[in-house]
């Protein structure tokens, strides 16, 4: 079951076809047990259940399927006598008066495991099955919210942009207003993204979470919403209650995000010396705020950067930092650290280099085979624009060579250049070992083939392939090789394009 719910999620309508089979040998069974350890599979993704509601009347039953398929569910469901299987299977039937009975079980046999179907008829185009799902629904959530909550909550969040799904959206806010603290610590310390955010939001607005809390939460959380929201509401306290010392304990976070808005609240304070010292912190929201705060004390943040630089072993800060605020003159500073025996600081000289728009072309060009990728992707970033300035063997080289980090090099390198020269190299690396690799180049051909003939929707210029007789041949030998990987369609098309080509002496 656990198989064919998980082909089911990703399959097509012949897994979904499966599924349901399975479900109805599992409800021929009869055991409750088993019938519910069925459904709790099946519930856990919110959004099967919906494609297996919109699937019930278009895909498995679907001609040879339909006549046996609901013959079955019709005979298996008869009203609240009815396992749990059947009552979830017929509140997905075609007949609206089968939904309502079904419905109608369901409220008379709650169980957690039958909630997103429950939900899903709440917004039922058949006004008699949604109004009975709304009333129950309501109900369930109004006499025990603890039980019902968790059950219902993620098919609730999936609904939230249907037409008709307003209604269990309000529903549950209702119910969470009512709630112990128990019940929504409990979704908050459990739930998925969409759900913890929901309950996040609506305790943060309710004014639930005490400072401690929200200081734990924007120190701790996995989530970056979470984790910005908590540490602006408890930095907006602290600066009300004037505790400077909430806020230097925030400032102190690893995440970037809490450390900022705890500066802004410093600042708002009046400790500007203190967020000054965040000059040459790693994220470039912590340093503009830290420039910000520097300015108002007298202090000039690119002589600050400069002497940083100037050190043998700067922070990465201090470099970016200096690119943030210096110019093209300051360029002679970060040449040295071109070749810093730690790959972070090579890789970020590159970039701040890049950035004051100074890069020499044939300066970088000895770089982009350094020993780190980081490196390697941002010589390549600072050569794109210049690489007419190349040697022109160099980008098909990189295409050559055993790194793959030098092969993605190299495509970048070459790609934006003359049609032909960008189809050669897509070709050869449609044919790369790297399945990534692989597959950007499979989809540069496609597109490139496709703008050719004229099969996409684009009103892009045709590409025109100009090409000798000596490039003709080699491209017609390429585009051989890659056929089995572009599939029969791009490959007729391409030879196509090439056979149409006139190619020139």
């Amino acid at each position: 079951m656990r198989t064919a719910v998980g082909d089911a999620a990703v399959g097509r309508w012949e897994a979904l076809n499966h599924l349901v089979e399975m479900l109805l040998e599992v409800d021929a069974g009869g055991e409750e047990v088993g019938a519910r350890s069925a459904l709790a599979l099946v519930a856990a993704g919110p959004s099967l259940v919906v494609r297996l509601d919109a699937h019930a009347r278009r895909g498995p039953w679907y001609g040879p399927y339909r006549e046996p398929a609901v013959r079955r569910v019709t005979e298996r469901f008869s009203g609240a006598t009815a396992g749990p299987v059947a009552m979830a299977l017929a509140s997905m039937h075609g007949d609206g008066r089968i939904r309502e009975r079904a419905v109608a079980a369901i409220l008379g046999r709650p169980c957690p495991e039958l909630m997103p179907f429950l939900v899903l008829r709440t917004g039922d185009w058949v006004k008699p099955v949604r109004e009975r799902a709304r009333a129950g629904l309501a109900l369930l959530l109004s006499d025990d919210p603890g039980v019902w909550l968790p059950a219902v909550l993620p098919m609730v969040l999936r609904l939230d942009a249907r037409l008709r799904g307003g209604f269990a959206v309000t529903q549950v806010r209702a119910a969470l207003l009512s709630s112990t603290p128990q019940v929504w610590r409990g979704l908050l310390g459990s739930g998925s993204r969409r759900e913890r955010r929901l309950v996040f939001e609506t305790g943060l607005a309710q004014g639930w979470l005490p400072s401690p809390d929200l200081v734990a939460y924007a120190l701790t959380d996995r989530d970056v919403w979470i984790r910005s929201g908590a540490a602006e509401a408890a930095c907006r306290e602290a600066v009300w209650t004037r505790r400077p010392d909430v806020l230097r304990r925030l400032a102190r976070s690893t995440r970037p995000e809490v450390r900022a808005v705890a500066l802004t609240g410093l600042v708002r304070s009046g400790h500007d010396g203190e967020v000054a010292a965040h000059l040459d912190d790693d994220a470039p929201l912590v340093r503009a705020v830290a420039r910000d705060a520097a300015r108002r004390l007298g202090i000039d943040a690119r002589e600050h950067y400069r002497n940083a630089v100037d050190i043998g072993d700067p922070a990465l800060g201090a470099i970016a930092g200096l690119a943030e605020a210096g110019s093209a003159a300051d360029a002679p500073l970060l040449r040295p650290l071109l070749t810093h025996q730690q790959a972070r600081v090579r890789a970020q000289a590159v970039r701040s280099v890049r950035l004051l728009d100074a890069v020499v072309a044939a300066e970088f060009a000895a770089l982009v085979r350094d020993p780190s990728p980081a490196v390697v992707r941002e010589v390549t970033a600072a050569l794109r624009p210049l690489a007419n300035a190349l040697p022109p063997g160099l980008p098909w080289d990189l295409l050559a060579d055993a790194r793959v980090e030098l092969r993605r090099a190299g495509y970048r390198l070459l790609r934006g250049r003359d049609v032909a020269v960008v189809l050669r190299a897509a070709l050869l690396v449609a044919l790369d070992v790297d399945r990534r690799l692989a597959q950007r180049g499979k989809a540069d051909v496609t597109r490139l083939t496709r703008d050719a003939v004229r099969t996409t929707w684009r009103r892009t210029p045709r590409p025109e392939l100009r090409i000798t007789r000596t490039e003709h041949a080699d491209l017609s030998a390429l585009a051989a090789r890659a056929a089995s990987t572009l599939g029969a369609e791009t490959s007729q098309q391409l030879a196509g394009w090439l056979a149409s080509a006139r190619p020139g002496v």
